[in-house]
């Protein structure tokens, strides 16, 4: 897939064949994902955990880049409003994440939009700066809120969302079931009206404000939906990591995030974020006995990535071509 914003043709309705086919690799992905915690052992269940979480907020900043056509990197202030909404309601009020994750999800809508707003104007590079700046602010904001948020020691999450069941396993599979929801939102966002609107204001301003959609609407719309998908992401890693804490959500964690919807090609399908969330969670694991050398394994595998990424449909067309002349 392009790195390129995508025009409206190439994010139109997916012919009903082409998404049956997208729905049964889904629905076998899932199935595969769902036997894994009994072929593989803890440590592996744990950072298959953190890895749906990343690959909620991967698929956060995609949506933004897909239906918005700009880039953030600030999400991690709306990932630390959703954290910190589980965690708080977690350790004051024993309330477990299946309770706690709604209101995570309204406060990230309602973040992203309160952000939006005032920024409709901004575009480009200087909405990316102004969201650098919520980056740079979360975790200042988090450590002189510590009557709230626990400050530099952070909150721990323990609540079971089942009880009864092993927490290694409810940790594993509750963020899976919130990547898949994510995923079947977004694609049902992708087929609806609704979303078309957006994509239309996005290429052709001109051409969706006729149909009385302005785009400043659009971007607010947007970006309260992409916050509430973050949240999400802070939500189930508190849960899935068990604690949250200002380290979490730090200026490079959002870079990150970006970096991990750069390797996913902005893709909004299950495994392409799970593509995205297996570079943020499982490559830093399977170079973390490289030493300092580690810096330099994970540039080279960035930029296979992206080379990779770029080069593979063309090849791949070129392969297509040369068949169909044979």
């Amino acid at each position: 897939m392009s790195d390129h914003p995508a025009s409206l043709q190439n994010e139109r309705i997916l012919p009903a064949r082409l998404a049956l086919r997208s729905d049964m690799l889904n629905l076998a992905l899932i199935a595969v994902l769902l036997v894994l915690p009994f072929l593989l052992g803890g440590s592996w269940v744990f950072s298959l955990g953190l890895c749906f979480a990343n690959a909620i907020g991967v698929l956060s900043v995609s949506v933004l880049v897909r239906y918005g056509g700009e880039v953030s990197i600030g999400h991690t202030f709306f990932a630390a409003v959703g954290a910190y909404s589980v965690a708080v309601l977690d350790t004051r009020y024993g309330l477990s994440v299946l309770f706690s994750l709604p209101l995570a999800l309204a406060l990230g809508v309602v973040s992203g939009i309160a952000f939006a707003w005032p920024s409709r104007k901004l575009s480009g590079i200087y909405l990316a700066v102004s969201t650098m700046a919520l980056a740079l602010a979360v975790p200042e904001l988090i450590n002189n809120m510590d009557g709230l948020t626990g400050g530099y020691e952070g909150l721990y999450v323990a609540t079971p969302a089942v009880p009864g069941i092993p927490m290694g396993l409810q940790r594993y599979y509750v963020a899976l079931l919130v990547l898949a929801a994510a995923v079947y939102g977004v694609s049902r966002l992708r087929n609806s009206r609704q979303g078309l609107v957006l994509l239309l204001s996005k290429t052709h301003p001109a051409a969706a404000d006729a149909f009385g959609t302005r785009q400043v609407w659009a971007r607010v719309a947007v970006m309260g939906i992409s916050g509430g998908i973050a949240a999400l992401c802070g939500a189930m890693l508190g849960f899935a990591g068990s604690t949250v804490s200002p380290s979490g959500f730090t200026f490079w964690s959002a870079i990150f995030l970006l970096v991990g919807s750069v390797v996913s090609f902005y893709g909004l399908t299950l495994w392409r974020a799970l593509l995205g969330g297996a570079f943020l969670t499982l490559v830093p694991q399977l170079l973390s006995s490289s030493g300092a050398w580690i810096p330099v394994f994970y540039g080279v595998a960035l930029l296979a990535m992206i080379l990779a990424g770029h080069y593979l449909p063309r090849l791949r067309a070129i392969a297509a071509k040369r068949k169909g002349d044979e």
